[in-house]
């Protein structure tokens, strides 16, 4: 293990890192800076009298990168770490850490060119696309969920939704058709929100207890052929020569929260949908 000083904190903590970790591939990791620099905004927060940390606030004291894995053996992945974070009265909070950045994920639904019914009467033939794919996280090889993928070191939001319909579908969507319902619906708000909200990603989180991974959920809606879309199912795609075995699945669109029921995010698109147009927002 090798330590060094993080200047970017005040007072600088020590940071340990692995043998195969520097500090300039730390400090140069998108997810490690804006954890960091979240973290450090909600422990400003407790200075506010009406904070409910404010008598014994909490300061982040070391962090340890416990391990690390690579893409492709060059670019950093995941990180593993524990941060030490305490208040003067020798309390604790829980502090490890998987990390792993950001992600995007995409409800996109269909609707065949010569479908009956109208948005009005609220019985269109409408149609999700889903994709099947190994999880081995999940232990599964065969995990249904909507279509997803990692934010790179660039890039939009939007525009890597858009790349990733592409990939996992093959279908072509350009980023400005895409709605954001996650942003949507945090603006939408009422001001009661708590403050300490403000300064994370308008994104949800799927697993803070341990992860820091936050998704932005995009809607994308297309007529289609009806031949293109029967086409469509149970269709190859995916980047193969990067490991995705991925197998496209189209369900109806009322019947999502039954057929992702096991995917977090999925439940959370047909959530976001349904309150968005149930408050005339799409």
């Amino acid at each position: 293990m090798s330590t060094f000083n993080l200047v970017q904190t005040s007072p600088p903590i020590p940071v340990r890192l692995p043998p195969n970790l520097s500090q300039e591939q730390l400090l140069s990791f998108p997810a490690f800076r804006s954890w960091l620099s979240t973290l450090q905004e909600s422990l400003q927060l407790q200075q506010e009298p009406s904070h409910p940390l404010h008598e014994a606030p909490y300061k982040l004291r070391s962090i340890e990168v416990q391990s690390c894995d690579y893409f492709g053996g060059q670019r950093l992945g995941f990180i593993k770490l524990k941060a030490e974070v305490t208040n003067d009265r020798g309390e604790s909070l829980p502090g490890a850490v998987f990390m792993r950045g950001g992600s995007v994920a995409m409800l996109l639904i269909l609707q065949p060119e010569d479908a009956t019914g109208s948005s009005s009467s609220g019985d269109q033939e409408e149609y999700a696309v889903l994709v099947v794919q190994p999880r081995i996280a999940a232990g599964s090889l065969g995990f249904v969920e909507i279509p997803a993928g990692m934010l790179d070191d660039g890039g939009t939001f939007a525009g890597v939704a858009a790349r990733e319909i592409k990939e996992e579908t093959g279908l072509e969507i350009a980023a400005d058709e895409l709605v954001d319902m996650t942003a949507l619906t945090i603006q939408s708000r009422n001001s009661d929100q708590s403050s300490d909200e403000a300064h994370l990603q308008q994104a949800l989180y799927p697993s803070p207890g341990g992860c820091d991974e936050f998704i932005p959920i995009f809607l994308a809606r297309k007529k289609i052929k009806r031949d293109e879309m029967n086409e469509m199912k149970g269709r190859l795609t995916g980047l193969r020569d990067h490991g995705e075995k991925i197998t496209l699945k189209i369900c109806r669109l009322a019947e999502l929260w039954k057929v992702g029921v096991r995917d977090g995010k999925t439940l959370a698109a047909v959530a976001l949908y349904e309150g968005l147009k149930r408050e005339k927002k799409l």
